[in-house]
């Protein structure tokens, strides 16, 4: 039985030379692509993690580099007549960035390409991409909401980041040595030095509570509204605006059971499509509706033990890139065709008072 309708797809390593392609009726050969070209078609850093919580900066050097930004310093004075205002300083704040390597070996050797077995070369160039975005999404989820990890190097001295956890001292979340990636801020901060700067008319214990906050239900992947609104306060404080919640597929549950929580099924969401169009939305960004005005985006990565809530309209992160994914050549004794991936990059959370995590467990 003839099967119409079907268009073949050669897949990414080979490519028709449409000229005799067309020529020969159909039947013309094909261009095998180099393959170091092929994987760097598979390049992985412009990935949602990143493009949601991190502005993307870039840098010549490698190992630890130092970001330098303005804080709120300058102020109008009154001058008296004849007479010259005293000159003021700007004010800088400097975060130190822990740049590093991280590499993959694809499993591709000469013989799989010899034996024309593309199809094997092909499911280990499409594992390597998503492994790469496997990588960066619980990267970037790790350190967004304080969660350790001996791989990353995420948390605090081994253990994760709490409602305890102090803004400086030892092993406080300014302390590099024990915390590289920075956090939101902690216990124990002082208005006008440091990470916290005041603005509009906040008393100085709403700026300097910390942004780890105790849920007021200690029952993982439990969502209460009373932590929302406070999160938008202390956000609020610090001159932001929060417009973002982002859960975990267990708080997604507690969240359906709200009232107030408004799914994202009308014709408007964005792909224009109901409810079908909604349950898309959700599946190729993780937008799952509104509440309170926050956007709110479910990831399988967040833990079920917290939550959090941020203005992202001010990254509060930074992703220092020295080299994007790019193919090394590997030994050709091993047999394996460059199929070495690395690439170098650094992430520090650099604003923080752009957001706060709720934390439902006791750690």
């Amino acid at each position: 039985m003839a099967i119409t309708g079907v268009t073949a797809n050669p897949g990414v390593l080979t490519s028709v030379n449409t000229g005799s392609y067309a020529a020969t009726g159909g039947t013309g050969e094909r261009v095998l692509i180099d393959y170091k070209d092929i994987v760097n078609e598979y390049r992985m850093t412009d990935l949602p993690a990143l493009s949601m919580f991190c502005e993307p900066m870039s840098t010549d050097t490698g190992g630890n580099i130092d970001l330098t930004f303005a804080l709120p310093s300058m102020v109008m004075e009154e001058i008296d007549e004849g007479s010259t205002p005293k000159y003021q300083h700007t004010k800088l704040r400097s975060e130190r960035v822990s740049v590093k390597e991280w590499g993959l070996a694809v499993g591709v050797t000469r013989r799989m390409i010899e034996d024309s077995r593309f199809n094997e070369v092909e499911m280990a160039l499409n594992e390597a991409r998503k492994s790469v975005d496997r990588h960066m999404t619980q990267h970037v989820t790790k350190m967004i909401f304080g969660i350790y990890d001996a791989t990353f190097n995420t948390g605090l001295s081994g253990a994760n980041i709490t409602k305890d956890t102090l803004e400086t001292g030892a092993a406080g979340i300014n302390d590099f040595s024990t915390n590289v990636y920075g956090g939101f801020i902690a216990s124990g901060g002082s208005v006008g030095s440091g990470r916290i700067y005041a603005y509009g008319n906040a008393d100085d214990s709403l700026l300097t509570a910390s942004h780890y906050v105790q849920a007021a239900s200690a029952t993982e992947g439990t969502v209460t509204l009373s932590d929302i609104t406070n999160a938008i306060k202390l956000i609020g404080a610090t001159g932001y605006n929060a417009d973002t919640l982002m859960i975990s597929p267990a708080h997604y549950k507690s969240l359906l059971d709200l009232a107030d929580f408004t799914a994202a099924t009308t014709a408007d969401s964005p792909s224009r499509g109901g409810n079908l169009g909604a349950v898309n939305d959700a599946n190729a960004t993780g937008f799952i509706g509104s509440l309170y005005g926050l956007n709110v985006f479910v990831n399988a990565y967040i833990p079920q033990s917290r939550y959090g809530i941020f203005d992202m309209s001010t990254k509060p992160a930074a992703y220092v890139e020295r080299r994007a994914l790019t193919v090394e050549e590997a030994n050709p004794g091993f047999g394996i065709v460059g199929s070495y991936m690395s690439m170098r990059y650094g992430l520090k959370i650099i604003r923080p008072d752009t957001g706060v995590i709720v934390i439902n467990a006791s750690s």
